[in-house]
């Protein structure tokens, strides 16, 4: 496990715990986070041949870091503020966020220091082809992760904004209640 390894883990990590404060929840809010696939996905998606049982791994693990990703996302706090849209991470958040990513740092580190046996041996009995299968199904479970908590975040971000929308053009059109008009 290289440096690299761990700044980009580390930092996907950390995501979540600068969004504990609240921010503006704008389109703009997913360029750390998919700055981050990029590096990762430049760094570690090579071409694989599939066998065995290479895509059912890959599948598990993308599908629980999109679980983890959506979780996460839903959890989070969104509320109107002086025009704005804010949003902050809460505790189901975190927790979901810091069990995805922590699981491949951990499975990361185990794999490097001491653990390789172990994973070689559960690899071979149940027809999983190699390292760089564990890699690509790590790394598909944190884009996962990213693009679902993303995703989420967005969808929750262009509601709340046509909800807003549609609240004040209520407001702005219905009458005063106050008109001095009695209705039967």
């Amino acid at each position: 496990m290289s440096v690299t390894d761990y700044v980009i883990d580390i930092l996907l990590i950390m995501v979540i715990f600068r969004q504990v404060r609240p921010h503006e929840l704008t389109p703009r809010a997913a360029l750390l986070p998919l700055a981050l696939l990029a590096a990762a996905g430049i760094i570690y998606l090579r071409p694989v041949t599939l066998g065995g049982n290479d895509l059912p791994l890959i599948l598990i693990l993308a599908a629980a870091g999109i679980v983890l990703g959506a979780l996460s996302a839903l959890a989070d706090r969104i509320w109107p503020e002086q025009g704005r849209l804010l949003f902050r991470a809460t505790a189901i958040s975190i927790i979901a966020w810091v069990a995805g990513m922590g699981f491949r740092f951990w499975f990361a580190y185990y794999a490097y220091h001491g653990g390789g046996p172990a994973v070689a041996r559960f690899s071979a009995s149940h027809d999983i082809t190699g390292a760089g299968i564990w890699t690509l199904a790590l790394v598909l479970m944190a884009f996962g992760q990213v693009l679902a908590r993303l995703a989420v975040l967005q969808v929750r971000r262009v509601r709340a904004t046509s909800l807003l929308a549609a609240a004040r053009h209520r407001q702005a059109v219905a009458p005063e209640s106050h008109s001095g008009w009695v209705t039967p």
